[in-house]
């Protein structure tokens, strides 16, 4: 992931000061894109093993996202 935002980050500082060709730019969006991909998994995997817990230590991780633990716990243990 370090390689693609390294490589994210020198194109859009040639962008910046003397343009891109078609290619450079088809290269940028296509970086661009597999970045956010693999941010939003990472971000979806840790929200997925996290809870919330009050000040008095009580679970108030909200229902929908209870929901969505379950559900991939549920198909974590049947599928093979």
């Amino acid at each position: 992931m370090l390689d693609i935002l390294k490589r994210i980050n020198q194109l859009a500082l040639k962008k910046k000061n003397e343009g891109l060709t078609e290619i450079e730019a088809d290269e940028l969006n296509r970086l661009r894109k597999t970045y956010l991909q693999i941010f939003r998994g990472s971000m979806e995997n840790l929200l997925l093993n996290t809870t919330v817990v009050d000040p008095v230590g009580a679970d108030v991780t909200p229902k929908k996202l209870r929901t969505e633990q379950a559900r991939i716990r549920k198909k974590a243990i049947w599928s093979s």
